[in-house]
């Protein structure tokens, strides 16, 4: 997985070097400290995956993501997290908030690289979600999946992971498709990366609710509807 790290602080861009070179599968093809060095770069080489940092100087990470019309895969790295929306609305694989530890770095590598294997896996396609059930291509069939089967959906880029009880489905779908089209009475949007199957919510409060052993955040925009629904069903 060919790599190219954008950050305007020589420390995090050592930091990131050292993680990437712990990883055999990844390649580190160039290191930039601002988003002209990196449009520059990118013209020349083909880039897997680019770490970008958002705050730099005179162009921010976000608005270079913004200008680019064919951009690699891209995980965010800052130590802010407020922009952690705004970047996942540009389709961003991972958020890194910094200082970023060699673990949380290992789950963002093997987060790309379950994407990129999807990328290429000619069988993933769009799910028709016109009725009660979704069809799910895997190994070379398609798999018919109620409603009533889905645990909770997790945003994965411009894919969604549906869960069930039995597996683990992934689909080339929007979160915002999928919420648009699962029953609002059986389902409800609770994150930018989270829809859940109210029934199989076994505890809550106002920042995380579990399903089964699984936690799962609530955020703060969708934290109000979250418990006014939980209020009309006569659980608060």
């Amino acid at each position: 997985m060919k790599c190219l790290l954008v950050d305007d602080e020589p420390l995090a861009l050592d930091i990131l070097e050292s993680y990437l070179k712990r990883n055999p599968e990844m390649e580190l093809m160039g290191k930039c400290s601002n988003a002209l060095e990196a449009s520059e770069f990118l013209k020349n080489h083909k880039i897997d995956l680019m770490f970008l940092d958002i705050q730099m100087p005179e162009i921010t990470g976000l608005e270079f993501m913004r200008s680019l019309s064919n951009p690699p895969l891209v995980v965010f790295c800052t130590a802010y997290s407020d922009f952690a929306v705004e970047g996942f609305e540009l389709d961003a694989i991972d958020y890194l908030l910094k200082p970023v530890s060699f673990e949380r770095f290992s789950k963002t590598i093997e987060r790309a690289k379950e994407y990129i294997a999807l990328k290429k896996n000619d069988a993933v396609e769009a799910p028709d979600l016109d009725n009660d059930y979704i069809f799910i291509k895997s190994n070379q069939k398609q798999i018919k999946l109620s409603y009533d089967q889905i645990l909770y959906v997790e945003a994965f880029a411009d894919y969604v992971k549906l869960y069930t009880n039995e597996k683990r489905y992934v689909t080339l779908q929007t979160m915002k498709n999928m919420e648009l089209k699962l029953p609002k009475e059986k389902f409800i949007r609770v994150h930018r990366s989270f829809i859940v199957g109210m029934k199989y919510i076994t505890t809550f409060n106002s920042s995380e609710l579990e399903i089964g052993a699984v936690k799962i955040p609530v955020g703060k925009n969708y934290k109000d509807e979250f418990l006014i629904k939980m209020r009309s069903k006569n659980i608060l």
